[in-house]
């Protein structure tokens, strides 16, 4: 055991692993869980790791979605006609890997509207300023731009 040098409380090893050597905290955390060893096991980071896991596919997903918003909107709004073939491609990537996250996570699926909602906003927002650094005058108003589930999740390829 060591002291922590800003609170000078007592540090146990695990701790400072995780610290200094997170892949090495987390191996190690692994084999005591797997061992039933509990009590040597530092809980308090382990929580925090399981839940910032959930936070991260969150914070994907989210940002998946927000990539298809924006292309969709390219391809309704912007009269570039180059571009095209590649926002297709990349609304069908994105739609594959959010597809993947809501069959690893299917408690994500009743998150699906609010974070189309949000990443709506956002997605606007980029659009319009990427329209604008290019010249691009929308065809369409992007406030009357509005998505579903299932336009957003669409047809994968």
């Amino acid at each position: 055991m060591t002291i922590d040098p800003v609170t000078l409380a007592p540090q146990r090893a695990s701790d400072a692993a995780y610290d200094t050597d997170f892949c090495a905290w987390a191996a190690a955390q692994a084999r005591l869980l797997r061992a039933g060893r509990l009590g040597e096991a530092d809980i308090a980071h382990i929580a925090e790791e399981i839940e910032e896991l959930g936070k991260r596919d969150r914070r994907e997903l989210a940002s998946r979605i927000r990539t298809v918003i924006e292309h969709l909107m390219k391809l309704t709004a912007s009269p570039a006609t180059e571009p095209r073939a590649g926002w297709e491609a990349t609304i069908n990537r994105e739609r594959v890997e959010i597809g993947r996250l809501l069959e690893d996570s299917l408690s994500l699926h009743v998150a699906l509207p609010n974070v189309i909602a949000r990443e709506e906003r956002t997605a606007r927002r980029l659009v319009a300023r990427d329209m604008s650094l290019r010249g691009e005058t929308p065809s369409v108003a992007l406030d009357g731009l509005a998505y579903d589930v299932d336009q957003v999740l669409g047809p994968i390829p």
